[in-house]
């Protein structure tokens, strides 16, 4: 039979073995984890590549059309100042002259009503001031 020294050896032998056998269960899975971690690291990088050049690419193109976009905005700018004062102008030269022409005709009509009622300029003027 066994002593009780021998006994507690055993038993402390067993425990440690159990010990050993669930550390060797979870190193296995922890090298199971970082094999599959790897790989997809390893796929991340085959998959991240390509996007990026399609980003570079992406942003190079959208570079180009912001500047082509830019002159047009700068030349839609020089045409709407270039119509602004094209109107200035056109209502200088047409506004003026129509304005005289206006004030031309209605005292000629008027000097042609006066007439025609058989009064002079100078009364039409006169009732108008009372």
């Amino acid at each position: 039979m066994l002593t009780a020294g021998e006994v507690a050896g055993l038993i402390v032998a067993m425990a440690w073995a159990i010990l050993v056998c669930f550390l060797a269960v979870a190193l296995v899975k922890l090298a199971r984890l970082l094999t599959e971690t790897t790989k997809m690291v390893s796929e991340l990088g085959e998959r991240v590549v390509p996007l990026l050049e399609d980003v570079t690419v992406t942003v190079s193109e959208t570079n180009r059309q912001l500047v082509a976009v830019e002159a047009i905005a700068k030349d839609v700018k020089q045409v709407s100042g270039h119509a602004a004062k094209i109107s200035d102008v056109t209502q200088t030269l047409v506004t003026g002259p129509l304005i005289k022409l206006a004030a031309l005709t209605h005292g000629v009509r008027r000097a042609l009503s006066a007439r025609r009622n058989g009064r002079p300029g100078s009364r039409v003027l006169e009732g108008r001031r009372r």
